[in-house]
């Protein structure tokens, strides 16, 4: 009954969407069950199920427009990090479903970061960055000899009209930026500036007029060379707005220069129905596995959670005869089995935290970070001393994680220092959040991006604060004495309207914690956990 309910009520709440909700003819069997997620650091959901198989994503949360590199044996995955920073945090693995953490690219905050190019070159290890920032958007690149850095300096390249570029080399062995719209420009053989003009060079396959998108948005060009042909995989439709609106398209060419010809099955990828387990799915790439079978990561959002953001997906690929290829995993909602090849790694990072080291960039990262903003922080005697700014979340950058699973709690124990503010938050931007703070004599709650009811506070200065979100239901405990014993705060929230097609800016609602007013406020004992529902 639970399930047919939620099927009920997601119909009655997608309506509103404009969308049709097709269910099932009476009669109809049932859908098999879904194997439950394996667990990995604390109770997070991981896409290896341990006998061969797999369910995406495979990396959840916030994981927007996935840059993949196949470097020898291993694989690298970056994605969009927007406001956040340290950005562009490097992942790793060696069979395409599990992925570990290794170090942020970016540390210079040069404004919003969007689908950036991932690339190696003559032995050196490209990002090419662009930022939606004032006074003008551009195009930046930095360089590394190692995948862990250091990264150079951003250079900016002077292209304030495009975003997502593609580096691609040519048969000829000339360097390439391909653009949103179907542009490029020619880069200069050490990759570090443009030596000429954009150029318009590919219309993108356009879609029937009937179909609900968010609007035509050729974006996130991606260009393969296999075999004798230059593969362009391109997104368009819109990133978000009706679930039904992003899709994969392709395009190929036996030169970088085209002309480029329409694959005959566009579009590859497309969310038709919006009882599928992944929304407005698209931004993809081609890979090959250990064992030379090809794959393709995406983004989508998961259907009901556009606060998790976009989440990456993995697809299997198909060639067929006539030099085409084809995604094979359907709407992604049943495992799949995995990649032959390569070496499992442990998958994923726990979100808990005992402060022991200052984990800036891998787990936590500031909003929308001032250049000093990592002075405000630092460990010592396992507590995180964070120093007070603004006066609420809305001004005090706060310190924030991605959490990638439908239900969790968290908790950590604050500590105040005089005449200052703290608290838990769920942020998704300086705009829209919630959360609870305290001073030493009131509790102040945070709700839709404003400061509401201020109730007496028992505890004083110090406390234990817990966050329970659970499908979007949000509680708040506190506690005085360490979390022995809990007190159920009296005002809930419900937060499903926290996301991008009420805000915009392609974020997510993200757990974290901020200071306000003077001094360093001491944080001890984060604890993440995942819920399982």
């Amino acid at each position: 009954m639970r399930s047919n309910r939620r099927d009920a009520i997601k119909g009655t709440a997608l309506a509103t969407l404009g969308l049709a909700t097709p269910f099932p003819a009476s009669g109809a069997p049932a859908p098999a069950p879904v194997p439950a997620f394996r667990r990995g650091f604390d109770n997070q959901r991981i896409a290896d199920l341990g006998d061969g198989t797999f369910r995406n994503p495979v990396l959840s949360g916030d994981r927007p427009d996935p840059a993949i590199l196949k470097d020898g044996e291993d694989y690298y995955l970056t994605f969009s990090s927007f406001e956040s920073y340290p950005g562009l945090l490097i992942w790793h693995s060696r069979d395409l479903v599990n992925w570990q953490p290794r170090k942020p690219a970016l540390h210079r905050n040069i404004g919003s970061v969007w689908a950036v190019s991932l690339e190696k070159h003559d032995g050196r290890y490209f990002l090419y960055i662009p930022v939606k920032a004032s006074p003008k958007n551009d195009i930046f690149v930095i360089w590394a000899d190692h995948i862990d850095g250091p990264w150079s300096d951003p250079v900016p390249l002077g292209l304030h009209a495009h975003i997502d570029p593609c580096h691609a080399v040519g048969e000829d062995g000339s360097r390439w930026l391909f653009l949103s719209g179907g542009d490029r420009v020619r880069l200069s053989d050490d990759g570090m500036k443009v030596t000429g003009p954009v150029e318009h060079v590919y219309d993108p396959w356009r879609y029937p007029d009937e179909w609900d998108v968010e609007g035509f948005s050729p974006e996130g060009p991606k260009i393969h060379r296999v075999g004798k042909w230059f593969y362009m995989i391109t997104a368009v439709g819109g990133t978000a707005g009706p679930p039904t609106g992003h899709m994969v398209i392709a395009a190929r060419s036996k030169s970088i220069h085209g002309p480029w010809e329409q694959h005959p099955g566009n579009p590859l990828v497309r969310t038709t129905d919006i009882r599928e387990a992944w929304w407005s799915r698209g931004h993809a790439s081609l890979v090959q596995a250990p064992d030379g079978a090809w794959w393709s990561l995406y983004h989508g959002f998961e259907n009901s959670y556009w606060t998790l953001g976009r989440q990456c997906l993995l697809d299997p690929v198909e060639w067929t005869a006539d030099g085409w290829f084809r995604m094979t995993g359907g709407d992604l909602s049943a495992p799949l089995p995995k990649p032959k090849g390569g070496t499992a790694l442990p998958h994923g990072m726990p979100l808990s935290d005992d402060f022991a080291t200052l984990q800036l960039g891998t787990k936590w990262s500031f909003f929308r970070p001032a250049p000093d903003e990592a002075s405000r922080v630092r460990v010592a005697g396992n507590a995180l001393f964070f120093k007070g700014k603004g006066l609420a979340p809305s001004t005090g950058s706060p310190l924030l994680l991605i959490a990638g699973d439908t239900s969790y709690q968290f908790e950590c124990d604050i500590d105040l220092a005089p005449g200052a503010t703290a608290g838990v938050v769920l942020f998704y931007d300086d705009k829209l959040y919630a959360g609870l703070g305290f001073d030493k004599d009131r509790f102040v709650t945070h709700q839709y991006g404003m400061e509401r009811g201020r109730p007496a506070n028992p505890h004083g200065s110090a406390m234990r604060i817990r966050v329970v979100n659970r499908r979007h239901i949000i509680s708040y405990y506190t506690s005085g004495d360490g979390g022995r014993t809990w007190i159920k705060f009296d005002r809930g929230m419900e937060v499903s309207g926290y996301h991008h097609n009420v805000r915009g800016g392609f974020l997510m609602l993200r757990p974290g914690l901020y200071a306000a007013g003077p001094g360093e406020t001491k944080f001890r004992n984060f604890t993440f956990t995942a819920l399982e529902d």
